[in-house]
């Protein structure tokens, strides 16, 4: 079993502080939702645990089964098995699928290989590929286009989740996958990380504010993050009344923390409001 440990975590976008201590345990096989209002810092904390240069940390520690992360470069927490599926996937244009899998596959599954090394054997390779590219109802002829260029959204969130299948982390973050997705794209997603959370005992965080990916995941553990904090943990039965009620009930809650995060949301920078 792995454990994902963040401890008092602080980060930074610029000058301005968006997480403002993130005490978080994640193990294999648990699914933990991430809810919050619209700049509370959930999608922050994603990009800071996949090592997004333009996130810095202040203070405080991630741990990945005791060695530390916080230092370490995007790739190299990306070959100890951590990922990140973007809420707005990046085009590539003139890298092809097929290609751009195959080397990352290649990085995750021998982390000690150097540019140029060695790759996995392409028979190999493209049978795996094929197979998930079925499961999750993928065109096989995607395999030959560039990464996501002319790609709808849901074919750009099911080219991530293709991604996390051939990749298989220890620990992925779902930065919003589910946003701007159809109700059969939503089913199609939502089934796709249900089945490779169950087989490959993988640890999920879910940052959503919709009950879809929720319903075929349901998250063992429920966190509210409010003002760069998480104020409140708990089940199933959490996200569900977050859903149905809002976040209200949690403002009133945490009046404090709730006045504290207006103030801050006001006086940041508008491209930052989101984080």
């Amino acid at each position: 079993m792995s454990t994902l440990q963040i401890t008092d975590l602080h980060v930074s976008v610029g000058d301005t502080p968006i997480l403002r201590g993130v005490n978080l345990t994640l193990n294999s096989a648990e699914v933990h939702a991430l809810m919050g209002p619209n700049g509370s810092g959930k999608s922050t904390l994603a990009y800071a645990l996949a090592g997004h240069p333009g996130y810095t940390v202040t203070s405080g520690s991630v741990t990945l089964d005791g060695e530390e992360v916080v230092g370490m470069e995007a790739d190299q927490r990306a070959r100890k098995g951590l990922y990140l599926a973007f809420q707005y996937p990046v085009t590539i244009p003139g890298v092809k699928v097929a290609d751009f899998l195959r080397h990352a596959v290649s990085n995750v599954r021998n982390p000690d290989r150097k540019e140029g090394g060695e790759l996995i054997s392409m028979r190999e390779y493209r049978r795996e590929l094929y197979e998930r590219m079925d499961e999750l109802s993928v065109d096989r002829a995607f395999a030959r286009r560039y990464l996501n260029e002319g790609f709808s959204g849901g074919e750009k969130k099911r080219m991530e989740i293709l991604q996390m299948a051939m990749l298989r982390p220890r620990f992925a973050f779902l930065d919003e996958t589910d946003s701007g997705l159809d109700t059969d794209a939503v089913n199609v997603v939502s089934e796709g990380v249900a089945k490779l959370a169950a087989e490959q005992k993988m640890g999920v965080l879910i940052i959503t504010h919709h009950d879809r990916l929720l319903h075929y995941n349901t998250p063992d553990h429920t966190h509210v993050m409010l003002g760069g904090k998480i104020v409140e943990s708990g089940g199933a039965d959490l996200a569900a009344e977050l859903y149905t009620d809002g976040y209200a009930g949690v403002r009133d809650r945490h009046p404090e923390v709730a006045a504290e995060a207006d103030a801050r949301r006001e006086a940041a920078p508008p491209e930052l409001v989101g984080a």
